[in-house]
């Protein structure tokens, strides 16, 4: 909406109210009345002896009553009271007196107009501001976007700012040429993709990378939430995605960025009440706009959300939202590129690897790896540091995968033995299983809620494909902290129930999701849906197998419990005297690196050959 029209509809609104005012105080005025005859005090004090009134009705300032014989035609009279006392004198001096009303015409009317006018008053600053908040308030305002607009200075943000997406980041450069020479693209009759949605999981960069496109393009950049669309109004919602683009109209070259696209354009039908409710009409009319806009105009459209199977599959069809562009968890070479990035912003020091930090930290996204940084640079602050260091780097890790350090929980001396065997064995069966992530260290110092200790893993590369033997030795690993309780004392403690919890969900994986079971097949019995919010999510859904099948499955996942746990304590029982050593070492220190004892150093990998050509 342009400013002319609102200030037109701001004047309409100020006619309207003042209107209002004049016809409520010409109806106070001029309304019909009952005929009242005003009298003098003095003549009231004398018809009253002579009884010739009646009903009367006495207030504060006046009185007023019925005449038993009409005067001038009135039968009805009022009259202003006089001071008792003063008014037995007057009347034994025969003089006619009369009393003064005090209040004004212009009195009355402010006595009337005030009260409407405190209300206004508490309407405009109590009531209006948490309508506003609620999506109500304005009348003017109901339908305007809120969209927050970023030009180039303002967002800041360059590719050069956004790293691990080499993949992603040649159709992010397309975008970025379309806006700059339109005529390019005219000359054969392509247009850029209406629409461009950034899935992904959170944290992977997705605002980062449309803030990116827009510094790149230094064209206007509309962005708003989802969730910004949808008000308690039916039709609101709405009336904000027409104003959006019309802004962007207007200020075309630009892009428009949703961000959480599945609060707006989440599936319609489905739910409990279903219909057609504001969700759909903003999605409804989100649908029109994208079918109304030429793209030559140069109006990009740019969506992120890290729930792509609730979106409406209208929303994602060819001619709307035409391209998916997945921002994914960067790989080494991708975390390498990020900690570079991240790495100017701090002081480090000069013999600084960053390849040894992208080696400890897969399975990081973007946002975590500036969280680890910043971690750091805490750790090496608290312990008076010039420079921040690999170790503590390697702090920040431990403290963001196993919690902070509760030095403060003192466990008993039998128990921090327990946890001390429990520990090292994880750490020697992982070291003795070729196939299994190498040790980084071992620790009997209690972390997080519940975690007595903790073995931590370096990956040394980032793994696509897991064949069968590294699920079960990753089962094997889990197991071999009850299994080395039980060698020690003969006995096993409820130390070991995350590590039960994680091996039966491995276990249960790898029979009904990857089909490696030999005695139920490569039937896939439970589906993953393509979220990226976990698997536990999607874990309630409802079985579409027997109950004897059921039967299997529960048999099969014992089965390889089972398997592993024997695995487990014959591994251990075959290092019984490194098992021994490493829990007092363990003991005494707190905290076991692999330069500290040697049988966590890993094994030599066997080499992988690679797999023949197919041949006809």
């Amino acid at each position: 909406m342009s400013r002319g029209h609102e200030k037109n509809h701001q004047w309409n609104l100020s006619y309207f109210l003042v209107a209002l005012v004049v016809f409520s105080v010409a109806q106070f005025l001029f309304s019909e009345r009952p005929t009242v005859q005003v009298i003098p005090y003095s003549q009231f004090l004398q018809l009253v002896n002579e009884q010739k009134v009646s009903d009367l009705r006495v207030e504060n300032d006046r009185i007023s009553g019925k005449l038993q014989e009409p005067i001038a035609g009135h039968n009805l009279f009022s009259t202003i009271r006089v001071d008792p006392a003063l008014a037995t004198d007057l009347a034994h001096s025969g003089v006619g007196f009369t009393g003064v009303n005090e209040n004004t015409f212009l009195g009355g009317l402010l006595g009337w107009l005030l009260p409407f006018g405190l209300i206004m008053l508490i309407w405009h600053f109590m009531f209006r501001g948490l309508a506003e908040k609620q999506g109500m308030g304005g009348l003017m305002n109901i339908g305007k976007s809120r969209a927050k607009v970023f030009v180039e200075r303002d967002t800041g943000v360059t590719f050069a700012d956004v790293a691990g997406i080499d993949e992603a980041r040649v159709e992010l450069v397309e975008i970025v040429s379309f806006l700059k020479d339109k005529a390019k693209y005219a000359r054969l009759g392509a247009h850029i993709p209406k629409g461009t949605l950034l899935v992904g999981p959170p944290g992977t960069g997705k605002t980062l990378v449309a803030k990116a496109i827009a510094g790149e393009a230094g064209v206007p950049f509309f962005s708003i939430s989802g969730s910004e669309f949808v008000e308690m109004f039916v039709g609101v919602g709405a009336a904000r995605v027409h104003d959006l683009f019309e802004q962007a109209r207007q200020a075309a070259p630009c892009i428009i960025f949703i961000d959480e696209l599945d609060a707006l354009g989440k599936m319609r039908g489905v739910g409990a009440w279903g219909g057609n409710d504001e969700k759909e009409q903003t999605l409804n009319q989100l649908l029109a706009e994208l079918d109304g806009f030429d793209p030559r105009e140069g109006v990009v459209l740019l969506a992120a959300t890290n729930r792509p199977e609730v979106l409406d599959p209208a929303l994602l069809r060819a001619g709307r939202i035409d391209r998916q562009i997945l921002i994914d968890r960067p790989d080494r070479k991708g975390r390498q590129a990020i900690l570079t990035v991240h790495l100017k912003k701090i002081v480090v020091g000069p013999d600084l690897d960053s390849e040894r930090i992208a080696d400890i930290t897969t399975g990081f996204t973007g946002a975590d790896i500036a969280n680890l940084v910043n971690e750091a640079a805490i750790v090496a602050t608290r312990r008076g540091a010039e420079t921040v260091s690999l170790d503590d780097f390697t702090a920040a890790v431990e403290r963001i995968v196993a919690g902070i350090e509760r030095k403060s929980s003192l466990l008993l001396p039998d128990e921090r033995q327990v946890v001390a065997y429990h520990e090292i064995g994880h750490a020697l069966a992982a070291s003795n299983l070729p196939a299994m992530d190498p040790v980084h260290k071992v620790s009997i110092v209690p972390r997080a809620i519940g975690s007595l200790g903790y073995t931590l893993q370096r990956p040394t590369e980032d793994h696509f494909l897991i064949s069968c033997q590294m699920l079960k030795d990753r089962i094997v690993v889990l197991m071999a902290g009850r299994a080395a309780e039980f060698l020690a004392y003969g006995q096993i403690s409820t130390g070991a129930a995350d590590d039960l919890a994680r091996a039966t969900d491995i276990a249960r994986q790898l029979i009904t999701r990857f089909g490696m079971s030999a005695e139920l097949g490569q039937a896939v019995l439970e589906r993953k849906s393509a979220t990226y919010l976990g698997e536990r999510m999607q874990e309630v859904a409802e079985r579409d197998y027997s109950q004897i099948t059921a039967r299997e499955v529960d048999l099969g996942i014992r089965a390889l419990l089972d398997e592993a746990y024997q695995r487990a304590k014959v591994l251990l029982e075959s290092h019984r005297d490194d098992l021994d050593a490493g829990a007092r070492l363990l003991l005494e220190r707190e905290t076991l690196t692999p330069e500290e004892f040697a049988p966590l150093l890993p094994l030599k990998r066997p080499l992988i050959r690679a797999a023949r050509p197919l041949t006809r």
